[in-house]
Order: structure tokens, then sequence, then C-alpha cells
């Protein structure tokens, strides 16, 4: 499930990943991407990833076709996690976008909004 998260605003969005995600997941939170990117120009994201299972194969490839159509338009990505493989997966898609990506402990979950906001 994509459930967004409260603390969005603008073109800095939030998103909390829980359970094993579908398809349909991905036909609500990609709408409100892609509005904000025909809004701002660009985006910045946080993905909280809460007893998150992965993906279905058909959402596999949801998020395949996602990051190769927002490559350009999602300046930061902060993944917030717990778990040792979400902290490893933020280092494997660094080479698949052109966003900068941040891993964040759940427990530092205000640093990442920080970070999405900021100049720097």
């Amino acid at each position: 499930m994509v459930t967004t998260l409260p603390q969005s605003s603008g073109s800095v969005l939030g998103f909390k990943l829980s359970g094993k995600l579908h398809d349909e997941d991905y036909k609500h939170f990609v709408p409100e991407v892609d509005e904000a990117v025909k809004e701002h120009g660009a985006v910045r994201m946080l993905v909280h990833f809460e007893d998150f299972h992965g993906w279905d194969l058909h959402a596999l490839w949801d998020d395949t076709k996602f990051a190769t159509t927002h490559c350009l338009s999602v300046e930061r990505i902060a993944l917030v996690g717990e778990k040792k493989w979400e902290e490893w997966m933020a280092k494997v898609c660094k080479p698949f976008t052109m966003a900068k990506v941040e891993y964040f402990d759940v427990a530092n979950m205000e640093d990442a909004w920080s970070w999405l906001k900021s100049e720097a």
C-alpha cells in the first residue's frame, strides 16, 4: 500500500510504503507525482518503508516504468527505513536515477525532511 504523508507540500512529496505493492498502488501515487512535476518542474520525494514486503510482478514493472519516465523530474529521494536491506536498496538504486539518493533511519525522519527541503 502507498499512503501519501501529510507533510507533503508543493514540490516535496512523501509516501509511506507498506505491505506488498501492487499495480493499483502506482495508479494512486504516480498521478500525484505527475501533478507536482507539472506544477513545479521537479520534485523531491521521501519514501518511508514500514513493514514493507516488496512488489508483485506488475508493480515491479510499474516501478521500472516510473524510474525511467521520471529520472529527470525527481531531484532528491530520501529513503527512510529501519532494516539493513532498505539501506542496501538505497545504494543499489543510485546508479538508476539522476536524483541524489540518501538513506535515513526511521529515527531520523525529521533529518530526511530537512535534507529534502534544504538548498545544499
